[in-house]
């Protein structure tokens, strides 16, 4: 399913908002979609240009789910499927686009005061080299003239590539939603997290101007310069503000849209930003806890930025497990910085118990992991140069040696049909 596709099977089931009513790029557009998040929503009508604007489309499990056709409880596995069996796809000559003269054309948002200019925050870097092959990656890109954009670029993997000599490459906006997913995976140099999503939905590859790419609304040829500029500042996953960096400066050299483009805008923050970038890394949780043992689910929750917190359920044979889940959750997620492990009655979704499993099945002085070293540069109480944090994980399960049934909630007395009663 492409993105407009998926669009108009929201707006049929009557899960897309319509907004009508003439909206400005400049902070009005980025205050409704915080107003409505967790809503699929379409901005008809943006003052001063002839593109709608698309947002929150795959803010939560269920529409992400919606997405894929599936169920949300088999998402986790789905990824993990794909991250282990990508499927490398084809690709045919690209048709129905147009050419747009600048930047200038494409209704890009402010979404607040402090940012350091209008951003582009959902499109993804397609970059191919020799050696490594195609790589697929977010990077958020702010406008400084109406053909430069200034990108933050982490030494990852697209930065492997501008520093084996890369600089052509292209920026997709408004992908079909197993590109969005997949795009944020954080698979090996060598693999291509377009086959990751071939693999979890089927891919549509076109070749446009030399580069093969995911179909998109919006596709711009862009290549890297030797000017700095600095960027930022911008909101992050943890709603904080980031630093002002010197960064690479990209010039777009050629803008595509199809007839009738949707832009996409991705709140900084917002649930679907948390949901694309924190999803993907329940499955590589999973994947490192079940080598050490039986792992029921995994959950990485927005309440910690969907990013630095996270939960696991196991199901406990050994009194060690607690912590060996622990030291494998951090293995899986190097960015996390606290992880709460827990016996599989806990619903991971429901922060009320695990709370609960906290205050009834935890001790500090024994049940605790704590560790120093890097964590992850978006956590604003880290040290700013090393990016070294303190890491703690939880214990929350029942010790092996104690009466199971002192520390379970009762089943209620009877089943009975509220309706029947009121």
């Amino acid at each position: 399913m492409l993105f407009r596709e998926f669009i108009e099977k929201l707006d049929n089931e009557g899960k897309l908002i319509r907004i009508k009513k003439e909206v400005d790029v400049e902070y009005e557009i980025a205050t409704l979609m915080k107003m409505l998040d967790g809503n699929a929503i379409l901005f008809e009508n943006v003052a001063g240009y002839d593109m709608p604007v698309a947002a929150n489309i795959y803010s939560t499990r269920e529409l992400v789910a919606d997405a894929l056709q599936i169920e949300k409880e088999d998402i986790i596995k789905r990824i993990a499927s794909a991250i282990e069996n990508p499927v490398e796809p084809e690709y045919e000559k690209a048709e129905g686009y147009k050419t747009l003269s600048s930047l200038e054309d494409l209704p890009i948002l402010k979404y607040y005061p402090q940012d350091g200019g209008k951003y582009i925050a959902s499109g993804i870097v397609i970059a191919y080299d020799d050696e490594y092959g195609i790589n697929a990656s977010y990077h958020r890109m702010m406008v400084i003239d109406n053909n430069k954009v200034v990108m933050r670029i982490l030494p990852r993997d697209f930065n492997k590539y501008i520093e084996k000599g890369v600089r052509k490459f292209a920026i997709c906006i408004g992908n079909q939603p197993s590109v969005a997913i997949s795009a944020a995976i954080s698979a090996d140099t060598s693999v291509n997290e377009l086959a990751i999503a071939n693999s979890l939905s089927k891919v549509k590859m076109i070749e446009i101007d030399g580069l093969v790419v995911p179909e998109a609304e919006i596709i711009m040829i862009a290549e890297i310069t030797d000017e700095m500029h600095d960027e930022g500042p911008f909101l992050d996953l943890t709603e904080t503000f980031d630093i002002v960096r010197k960064q690479r400066v990209a010039e777009i050299k050629k803008i595509y849209a199809k007839e009738n483009a949707i832009f996409h805008a991705l709140l900084p923050g917002g649930l679907e930003h948390k949901t694309l970038m924190g999803m993907p890394r329940e499955p590589t949780i999973f994947y490192e806890v079940a080598k050490v043992c039986d792992v029921k689910d995994v959950y990485i929750t927005p309440g910690g930025c969907s990013w630095l917190h996270g939960v696991v359920s196991i199901r406990k044979h050994n009194e060690d497990d607690g912590k060996k889940a622990i030291e494998a959750a951090f293995r899986g997620h190097k960015s996390m910085k606290h992880v709460f492990v827990v016996d599989d009655d806990i619903d991971i979704r429901d922060p009320n118990q695990i709370e609960w499993a906290m205050a009834t099945r935890f001790q500090g002085d024994k049940d605790m992991v704590i560790k120093k070293e890097k964590g992850s540069s978006l956590d604003p109480s880290a040290d700013p140069v090393t990016r070294e944090t303190t890491k703690i994980g939880f214990d929350l399960t029942i010790p092996m040696d104690k009466d199971k049934s002192k520390f379970k909630k009762p089943e209620l007395p009877l089943k009975l049909n509220i309706d029947d009663y009121i």
